[in-house]
Order: structure tokens, then sequence, then C-alpha cells
């Protein structure tokens, strides 16, 4: 593992300052963190992030709960294999490799972007191992009527998507960027820590596929949509980066159609809210989970 991390000489480990730990799944070496104990505390980031998205909270929630952030197959410092079946669904079957493995029980999920078909996905077949759950700026339906939808759709249809991804870095270099409420506030330091897990473009398929999902997945979305009610009477908590304009307030205004008793908090913040207003995100989670 010592020759596997030393690759990595880019990591700021005083951003992130955690054990790593490895596990075989679906072939591939998956990167996790697991700080702390107590009642589990899992973590399912978003694209192009991986589990340096949480360690705010990480750092704070471990004091007293069993913190744990896997990277998806493709992302953060697990394994980038160019060919690999980097499908949304396919991350949630790794999850609940990942779970199951780690026999995990009583979970707290905390989801963001992405992480919320994938980690929403296994809570919904699971319910039964989640006690509560942490929703942050993401979806679980067929977006194709909506506007933001709508005018990404060119884009993500377009033959040029893969090239600006593959060897241009798009996502991590140019929407990271624009998913910061504030831009002021995301440094140098902070965006080489989503661009370096993309250095070569042989590492950035599992952003393409991403994107691809977007446009093959929505199917499969609204079906995740229409059996969510077996999750709304679990504790849950929304805390949504109010200046996200991939993800706006009427998403969170949708969700609580159906989490009728959800708990909410509003932060002035864009998409990467767990990272742009970190301290105000902890302290909501804090509280909700020592309630």
């Amino acid at each position: 593992m010592g020759n596997t991390i030393s690759k990595f000489d880019w990591l700021d480990r005083n951003e992130y300052p955690f054990n790593h730990n490895y596990l075989t799944v679906d072939g591939k070496r998956m990167h996790y963190i697991d700080e702390g104990s107590g009642e589990v505390v899992l973590f399912v980031h978003g694209t192009p992030s991986w589990s340096f998205d949480f360690r705010e909270q990480i750092k704070t929630i471990s004091k007293t709960h069993r913190c744990i952030a896997a990277d998806h197959i493709g992302f953060g410092l697990s394994d980038k294999p160019e060919n690999y079946g980097y499908s949304t669904k396919q991350h949630s079957k790794n999850l609940e490799s990942f779970i199951n493995h780690l026999q995990l029980d009583n979970i707290t999920l905390v989801v963001h972007d992405f992480g919320g078909p994938i980690g929403l996905n296994y809570a919904i077949y699971h319910p039964q191992k989640i006690k509560q759950l942490v929703v942050l700026n993401t979806w679980l339906w067929s977006t194709r009527n909506e506007s933001e939808y709508k005018q990404a759709e060119m884009i993500l249809k377009s033959p040029l998507l893969p090239v600006l991804y593959k060897y241009f870095n798009f996502s991590a270099r140019f929407l990271v960027t624009q998913s910061w409420g504030n831009k002021k506030t995301l440094t140098k330091e902070i965006h080489k820590h989503y661009l370096k897990p993309f250095s070569k473009p042989s590492e950035r398929m599992g952003t393409i596929a991403f994107a691809k999902s977007l446009l093959n997945d929505q199917d499969w979305f609204e079906e995740l949509w229409s059996k969510v009610d077996v999750l709304t009477g679990k504790p849950t908590l929304f805390i949504w980066g109010k200046l996200d304009k991939f993800m706006p307030l009427k998403f969170l205004e949708k969700f609580l159609t159906k989490f009728k008793h959800a708990q909410t908090a509003q932060v002035s913040a864009g998409h990467f809210l767990q990272d742009e207003a970190a301290a105000e995100v902890t302290a909501q989670l804090n509280l909700f989970l020592t309630q």
C-alpha cells in the first residue's frame, strides 16, 4: 500500500489527515477511510469528487461516531481502469458489496450529488440497514422535464463531450469552479484536490460515465423515486446549498413532497456545500446526530 499512496504526493495531509484503507470490489481496489468508533455514518460522494469532499465533517464527527467514506472506482484514490463498467447502477452494486464486506448496520447515510441515486438505491432495497438519512444537493427522479436538464441536454448529447471530459478534464477543471456559490472561496490548493485524481486522460472515464448517466438512466432514477416511500418514515435531514445552479431549491421542495417530516437546513453555498460551507454543514450534521 505504501507504493500506492506515495504516488499521491500532491495530497495535503493536513487537509486530509486520515489513514488509508483498501478493499477489492468488483476486481478493483477501492480506497476508503474509516475513522472513529461508535454508530456508523457512511458518506457517499458524487462527481467529480471523492471522500475529500467530506473531510471537515469527518474530522469532527469521528470524535463521536464511526465515519466511513469510500472513493467510487474511477475516483479519488481508488483504481481508475480505462475499461470498466462505470454505470451509476454499478457504483451502487459496489457500494452494496462494500457495506456487506464491512458488515455495516444501523447506518446514518449521508449522500450528495450522484451519491444520492447510488446511496438511496441501496437504502431503498435494504431499509433495515438504515437508521437515518442526511441528504445534500442531489435528486432521485427523472429530470427530463427540468429546465436545468433541458439546458444541458444538447451538451450531454454532443460528441465533443467525451473529448472535453477526457482530454481537458472538463468536469474537475470547469464544472467544479462553476459549482461554488462564491468562487473566491475555492482556493487553488483545494481545487488541486479535485483535479489531481484525474491527472491522466485514461483516469477520467468515470466522470464521462456519470455525464452519460444523465442521458441513459432517467427511467431508473424515476423508478427509484416511485419506491422511495419505504424511506420517508426514517429520520431525515436535508442540508441544501441554496446557491446551487445545478440542483436548485426546487429540487429540495420536490423531496419534501415525500419526506414530509424531514428536517431542513439551507446554507449560503453552491453545489459542494460540504466543502464551501464546511463549518455550517458540520454543525447541522452534528446537531442531527446528537439529538
